[in-house]
């Protein structure tokens, strides 16, 4: 038997069990002091959530939080940013699941995203269960107690999942909101220093290799020393902009603990729309984000406006037109989901020309004491 059709199993029987002792309530609990925030979204996503757990902590301040995550992201949330207590889940590890079904039941429990794992919910014991309307297919939203629509002007995903509960808006993020995560010792680099993060989730949001290297080139010339950076088993993206090893390289060598680290300290991180772009502007660098065929409308919003964050890109590009934000028809939404098969080259990240980038970075570069 698999890992996932264990997870599954696990967690639907316990999901059916316990809705059928004691069904759903019909409106969410005035003052909850159990909540969860159940998931198991890619690391920008689940960053992305920042404003809603903000939220939350403004509006119950006397509340257990909760939410899960993958386990890999796990350790950015030691230090308990908004108090909020991370738990490990990944269907593809069924060791995950036990703890999560010891959990006392919950009062209140956000899906964002999935509402698959509004059975994880179900299963965990909360009572009411919120998420948005329109997932498919329909048996993901049997245990959804109230399906909301999104609403029909733009907007971030922050902002759509602050939407799912009431209370006053959360304030903008602030550096001390969440405490820099304990990490094991790692180099780091003589300062001022830029991370040039190459890796993506697609090779459609990869930037020319050409470009990446002309970028270190101008940014060392400007006084800092270059790291490259990229996930493990992207270090061939790294040779392709740098076969002379000129900068030094982090690829694949660093938890996201200890990435969290080299980031906050850099006086610039540029990357393609990944999660690490979020990271970045999670620890206040100074980020310049490459969007192509993702959404920058989406990542944005006035909850991050304090944070030094640029998102470089076309915005009307042609072929970003598909209006799907996690299997929902959003008619507002542009952004673009294509494989290579149907999209051989990434046309709309190799229109960000270098002078964008450039002048992008010499605007933060600038704002630096000294």
């Amino acid at each position: 038997m698999g890992e996932r059709f264990a997870t599954r199993l696990a967690v639907v029987s316990r999901a059916l069990a316990r809705r059928l002792r004691a069904p759903g309530l019909a409106s969410a609990p005035a003052d909850p002091q159990r909540i969860l925030v159940a998931h198991h979204l890619l690391l920008g996503d689940t960053i992305m959530l920042s404003p809603l757990l903000a939220k939350l902590r403004g509006n119950h301040p006397d509340a257990d939080i909760a939410m899960t995550v993958p386990p890999a992201i796990l350790p950015l949330y030691a230090s308990r940013p908004w108090g909020v207590r991370a738990l490990a889940f990944s269907p593809r590890h069924t060791s995950t699941v036990p703890p999560l079904l010891r959990e006392a039941p919950f009062d209140l429990a956000i899906v964002p995203g999935d509402n698959r794992h509004a059975w994880l919910a179900a299963a965990m014991g909360a009572r009411h269960v919120v998420a948005h309307a329109g997932d498919i297919p329909a048996t993901k939203n049997w245990f959804v107690d109230d399906a909301q629509g999104i609403r029909a002007t733009p907007a971030s995903w922050g902002e759509l999942v602050c939407d799912l509960v009431e209370g006053a808006d959360p304030p903008p993020y602030g550096r001390a909101d969440w405490p820099a995560p304990p990490a094991a010792v790692a180099d780091r680099p003589r300062v001022p220093y830029a991370v040039l993060h190459v890796g993506a989730s697609t090779a459609l949001k990869l930037w020319p290799a050409e470009r990446w290297t002309a970028l270190a080139a101008a940014l060392a010339e400007r006084g800092l020393v270059v790291v490259w950076s990229a996930g493990p088993g992207e270090e061939a993206l790294v040779e392709a902009c740098d076969p002379a090893h000129r900068h030094a390289s982090t690829a694949g060598r660093l938890d996201l603990a200890q990435l969290w680290h080299l980031l906050a300290g850099a006086a610039l991180v540029v990357s393609p729309d990944t999660g690490v772009a979020h990271l970045g502007r999670a620890t206040f660098a100074p980020t310049i984000t490459l969007f192509g065929p993702g959404s920058a409308v989406l990542c944005g919003g006035p909850f991050w406006r304090d944070a030094p964050w640029k998102a470089l890109g076309e915005p009307e590009f042609a072929c970003r037109d598909q209006a799907k934000l996690f299997r929902r028809n959003v008619s507002w939404v542009r952004r673009c989901s294509r494989g290579t098969d149907e999209c051989p080259a990434p046309r709309c990240m190799q229109a960000i020309g270098l002078a964008e980038v450039l002048a992008a970075a010499d605007a933060f570069l600038a704002l630096r004491p000294g």
